[in-house]
């Protein structure tokens, strides 16, 4: 079993490699535009899972998914070359979440900034119910009645 330090190097590079041969090497149309966001590889370096996000729509992050699974033997084999290590580590392309966590975090938004106009709004008009200060202050006047040092 490699040390975490090693099988981190090994999937920065894995990460590389697959960036760069999907950029040069890789010639399918339907491949789209690709981006490889996080690899990781097991303790073992034989399995290596790729985290890609695709833009486009849904048809075009399905026809992304199947031209990267016809070209997984290219970029195991380049992997391999790159790498020089005993055994090369088996692909697995897993489309990232990225992107639906982001829609979604930006719906939150939306909807939080248009409750906080319609608070803003609510409140433009609003007086309050009691004094414009409730809380209670020492008086400063004379009206009260000192102790006298006599009674005790």
């Amino acid at each position: 079993m490699a040390d975490p330090a090693r099988a981190r190097k090994v999937a920065d590079r894995i990460k590389v490699v697959v960036a760069e041969t999907l950029e040069h090497r890789v010639k399918d149309e339907r491949l789209g535009f690709t981006t490889i966001t996080d690899v990781r590889v097991t303790g073992d370096l034989q399995n290596a899972t790729i985290f890609y996000t695709a833009y486009g729509s849904d048809d075009d992050r399905a026809a992304s998914a199947a031209a990267l699974e016809s070209a997984k033997g290219k970029l195991r084999t380049a992997v391999g070359k790159a790498l020089g290590i005993r055994l090369t580590p088996s692909l697995e392309f897993i489309p990232d979440a990225l992107p639906e966590g982001a829609a979604h975090l930006e719906d939150v938004l939306v909807a939080t900034r248009a409750a906080d106009a319609e608070l803003a709004r609510s409140r433009q008009g609003a007086v309050y119910a009691g004094d414009a200060d409730p809380y209670k202050k020492p008086s400063d006047s004379d009206d009260d009645p000192e102790p006298d040092d006599d009674d005790a």
